[in-house]
């Protein structure tokens, strides 16, 4: 069963927000929130101003899953982790 809109939106932040809280994560975090935004970025029902940002957790998610210090990069996006879920919260 497919998630809907509101669904991938919540795991997207709380993927996002644990790794935030707890500074450490999984590859496959990472490859998830990947397919999350691919899934996000297609669907018309996402403001415009998310898809924004889902370009920059991208980023972040595919930087993730390739790096050997996962954590480190975790760590370093601290202050870009609390926005993202932030701003994803206001315009969701």
């Amino acid at each position: 069963m497919p998630l809907s809109h509101s669904d991938q939106v919540a795991l997207l932040t709380d993927i996002l927000s644990n790794h935030q809280t707890d500074c450490c994560g999984s590859v496959a975090e990472c490859e998830q929130l990947e397919r999350l935004v691919k899934s996000l970025m297609v669907n018309t029902q996402v403001d415009k101003n998310v898809k924004n940002i889902l370009q920059e957790v991208y980023q972040y998610s595919q930087y993730g899953a390739g790096t050997a210090n996962l954590d480190e990069h975790i760590q370093s996006n601290q202050e870009n982790l609390s926005q993202w879920v932030n701003d994803i919260g206001q315009f969701s």
